[in-house]
């Protein structure tokens, strides 16, 4: 929106000739980044390797700041990008100047299908533009003066770094988890405890006995990382499987908008459900924000139950189901299968088992499989989200197969319904409709029995009863009430070999593999028999080739039949491959998908710790420094790590399954990858519509009168998170020429709590202008660039104030409370401003360092010019006198009959007779008193006199 308010103009020729404005910034703010460059100010050093200096890293405690990595962009950054980077930035230089060896870097996450699908339409290598995006990314972020370590910066696009993240998915790969220690071993470990007999076989056939591809299921169906023919969401208008994560609530692509489809393909896997218990429980054992605490745990969603087998009618097979309700089993009167259910391809019979089936059971098909056919294609074009909603219609068909009730016997007909999904518990559910309302609702519209097996209350108007209560109808449990009911009917089914207690999870295997041409390759190798072979170390990198088509073969988005087409698989001299594995050079296949972004983002923290180590991902003595625990209480991981609310279930979960994995193997010291988590806000800006309801331009809006028009016609205003799609992005770029970049911190972090979103107003940031000019002309002559500050010991009430100042700024540091901290310097300059006198030495030093953190490049020029040749990045933060921050008055309070008559300021330590003698005498309490007889008084001093009268 055009900006109404007329600011200062660098160029106006009228102004001092040492006034603080853009220009002068420019200058200053160029003139110290070049020279924390040329002197390494913000290098951290390490205990060991080649960024080792023990004497600096002795006797100061270490900090690890980390902010979340950044996907390079090709439309540049954003004024709301660099709000959180600048709150780390904020708070590293803090603890710099209390003493701290702080670690703050920042990288890149390179990887991914925003610069693939750029490559496609314009023709130009996904390399070329994603360097040029970090470059623009990197001269912007530079502006800012962000203090990060320049050495320890990466790019998951570096050959160097994927070849770690090739290196640490084979650990993943060869490792399987270990129920009885509950952690991650070697295979190599399983295999040997096969051969030598300490570990039976499924089946107790010795090990040597079995086939090559016989070992090789059984250990494969153990690994963290495996190949399976799983039910995936496959979105042809993109030509790739998509993880859970990344469909949307209505059944599309978060990118693209494709719709996707739920097809059974052969993927790689991670087996995170594994560690699903562990993720849940090491969540107590972090500082992070409780909402997002709340949103892994539900995710994982553990729940406690059994389950139970139905034996199918007229077949030796079996429905598993798993229930949190096995009290309820009397109330059972149908199953449901999620329509991926892999017993759909055998149990459904060629014929319906009767002639006068309700019409809504078969679907109107000749046959059941003609009817689960059919469903299973209706089902696959909707998420799992959508699959839950409660208020939507229950759709369902008729399998033709029946199912018998263990506890009664009853012939219980089975459905297939999406609303049962695959990836939550077996996939199969066993339903009671009068306690259960998707089930009742289901029941409902197949006109399906209803037994109820609780007792509901004397009011209770009908429909399913979740409460609590008897049970009725219930054999052997009847008149007991949960969880007695669920204990009776768990040790009755184990009793009869019919179920177990068990635990389940929502949470499923992590989808690991990709049909995109732009990431990391697979270090897998598939011999003539199709095995999978995992290359040695010094195999890798496997690099990842040159093409001349990026895209993977796209489809039709609604084409149901279509399957993956990688592009790698294109490039036949890469993929076609002669190695010597250890036993003779040999044909072999590679691997054709490639990693999801998300894998280089799992473990770049680690990365930054030791970024030139050739010989590791990182030295064990470097990440036991920085990441080791601290306590034998404390599981260690990065000490502040601030980013978006989005990621809980992604990024976070995903690498916080890597980081255990690799310290199950013993790579690392730390339980877990980020100990400490700050949830940053989103700066909000205006958007406009047109009459079509089409986002314009927000710059180009102008303001008359009241009204908002774009090129002459009226607009709507709307308010929403800055960015490309809204057209509301305001650039740093254009902040920086206008304010200079310290301008554009102190607005941003004044704005208002980091947690907390908030509205830009460009208008607004003029404030913060305005405030580093004052503390500018607090130092230095407008006029002639001289030194204005004095030797004069400050006031006292000026000395109290700078004490008071200095002893909340550090606490609002720590507290990363920054918007207080600006306003109380604002505060303690306007005090030490409005004089009109030079300000004290003292008084200004102790401004420009409590500035320092907030606006580094006006505070090192500031600090220069007061005299001090040497950075004040490791300067000491100023601490407060206690004995200043005591009050030597406080207001005292003076009540007749319990209402305030007056207030007087009385001294901290003064007696009761004199503050009675005082209180007597206030002219508020002397009117209140007039003509009436004193019954008693109540004295606390210093802070209240009560007066009783009769």
């Amino acid at each position: 929106m055009t900006d109404t308010v007329t600011t200062p103009s660098p160029s106006d020729a009228t102004a001092p000739a040492h006034r603080y404005n853009a220009d002068l910034a420019a200058v200053i703010e160029q003139r110290w980044q070049q020279r924390w460059e040329r002197e390494g100010t913000f290098e951290a050093p390490n205990p060991a390797g080649p960024m080792a200096e023990p004497d600096k890293v002795a006797g100061r405690p270490k900090l690890y700041v980390l902010d979340m990595f950044p996907y390079p962009s090709g439309s540049g950054l954003h004024v709301g990008h660099p709000l959180g980077y600048i709150a780390t930035d904020v708070f590293g230089r803090f603890k710099r100047m209390t003493g701290y060896n702080v670690l703050h870097a920042l990288g890149y996450d390179a990887f991914g299908l925003p610069a693939e699908q750029y490559a496609v339409q314009t023709g130009t290598h996904p390399r070329v533009t994603t360097e040029a995006n970090i470059a623009n990314m990197r001269r912007q972020l530079g502006r800012l003066g962000l203090a990060h370590d320049p050495r320890r910066s990466v790019a998951t696009t570096d050959l160097e770094f994927y070849k770690w993240t090739q290196w640490i998915f084979l650990q993943v790969y060869n490792s399987w988890y270990d129920e009885a220690l509950q952690k991650a071993r070697p295979i190599a470990e399983l295999i040997a405890a096969y051969e030598s007999g300490d570990r039976l076989t499924p089946t107790r056939a010795a090990w040597s006995s079995l086939s090559q591809s016989e070992q090789d299921a059984l250990v494969d169906g153990l690994r963290l990382a495996y190949i399976s023919q799983a039910p995936v969401n496959w979105c042809p208008g993109l030509g790739t499987v998509l993880a859970n994560e990344e469909v949307t609530a209505d059944g599309r692509s978060e990118r693209g908008n494709y719709p996707v489809h739920k097809r059974n393909l052969r993927q790689w896997m991670m087996r995170i459900t594994a560690y699903s218990e562990r993720l849940i429980a090491d969540l107590d054992r972090l500082s992070w924000p409780e909402p997002i605490k709340l949103m892994q745990r539900n995710w994982i969603g553990r729940s406690e139950g059994a389950k139970v087998r139905f034996a199918l009618a007229g077949s030796t097979d079996e429905v598993e189901v798993f229930t949190t309700r096995p009290d309820t089993l009397f109330g059972a009167t149908y199953l449901v299968l999620a329509p991926e259910h892999p017993l759909l391809d055998t149990l459904v019979p060629g014929a319906w088992p009767a002639a006068d089936l309700p019409a809504s059971w078969t679907g109107g098909a000749a046959t059941p499989g003609e009817a689960v056919a059919a469903y299973q294609r209706l089902a696959s074009s909707k998420s799992d989200v959508e699959r839950q909603v409660d208020s939507r219609d229950k759709t369902g068909v008729f399998t033709g197969a029946y199912a018998v009730n263990p506890v009664d016997g009853r012939a219980l007909p089975v459905f297939a319904a999406d609303y049962v999904l695959m990836g939550y518990g077996t996939g199969a559910i066993m339903a009671v409709p009068a306690e259960d309302e998707r089930d009742y609702a289901f029941a409902e519209a197949f006109s399906l029995p209803v037994i109820r097996t609780v007792a509901p209350p004397a009011d209770f108007t009908g429909g399913a009863y979740t409460g609590v209560g008897p049970a009725i109808n219930s054999g052997f449990l009847d008149g007991y009430t949960m969880p007695e009911t669920k204990r009776l009917m768990t040790e009755w089914l184990v009793e009869r070999g019919l179920g177990e207690a068990t635990v389940t999870f929502k949470l499923r295997d992590w989808l690991f593999s990709r049909q995109r041409y732009w990431g990391e390759p697979f270090p897998i190798v598939y011999d003539e028999n199709n095995r999978a072979l995992a290359l040695p170390d010094h195999m890798l990198p496997v690099e990842l080739p040159d093409v001349d088509d990026y895209s993977p073969k796209t489809f039709a988005p609604d084409d149901f039949t279509s399957a993956p087409e990688p592009p790698l698989g294109r490039a036949q001299d890469w993929v076609n491959v002669t190695l010597d594995l250890g036993d003779g050079p040999k044909p072999y296949r590679r691997e054709t998908n490639t990693m999801p972004q998300w894998a280089g983002s799992c473990w770049y923290e680690l990365r930054y710790l030791d970024p030139t180590n050739t010989e590791r991902f990182v030295d064990a003595d470097v990440e036991r420094y920085w990441m080791g625990p601290t306590s034998e209480t404390h599981i260690g991981g990065v000490d502040l790590y601030v980013g978006g609310a989005e990621h809980a279930v992604l990024h976070l979960l995903y690498s916080r399954f890597w980081h255990k994995v690799l310290f199950d193997l013993g790579h690392v010291s730390s339980g877990e990858p980020f100990h400490g988590l700050v949830n940053q806000g989103y700066i909000q800006a205006a958007a406009f519509l047109d009459a079509r309801g089409i986002h314009v331009p927000a710059d180009q809006v102008e303001e008359r009168d009241g009204r908002f028009l774009y090129e002459g016609e009226p607009v709507t205003r709307e308010y929403g998170k800055m960015g490309k799609s809204l057209k509301n992005a305001v650039t740093p770029d254009d902040m920086f020429a206008e304010y200079g970049a310290d301008t554009l911190r102190i607005y941003e972090m004044s704005m208002g709590p980091l947690e907390v979103s908030r509205p830009w107003e460009t208008r607004a940031v003029v404030g913060s202008y305005r405030f580093l000019q004052r503390v500018w002309r607090m130092v230095v002559d407008e006029e002639t660039g001289a030194v204005r500050v004095s030797d004069d010991a400050p006031s006292d009430e000026l000395n109290r104030l700078l004490h008071k100042t200095i002893d909340g700024v550090r606490t609002d540091f720590a507290d990363l409370k920054f918007n207080t901290s600006v306003a109380k310097l604002i505060e303690l300059t306007n005090a030490v401003t409005k004089t009109g006198a030079p300000a004290p030495r003292v008084v200004a030093e102790a401004v420009v360092l409590m500035l320092a953190p907030l606006a580094p490049h006006t505070a090192e020029e500031l600090w220069s010019r007061l005299g001090h040749p040497q950075t004040l990045t490791y300067q000491a933060f100023p601490v407060a006198d206690a004995a200043l921050l005591v009050e030597d008055t406080v207001t005292c309070v003076v009540q007749v009959g319990g209402k305030v008559r007056d207030r007087i300021e009385v001294p901290v330590g003064i007696s009761e007779a004199e503050l009675l003698d005082l209180a007597l005498a206030t002219p508020g309490a002397q009117r209140a008193v007039e003509g009436q007889s004193i019954r008693t008084t109540i004295v606390r001093p210093p802070r209240l006199v009560n007066i009783v009268l009769v």
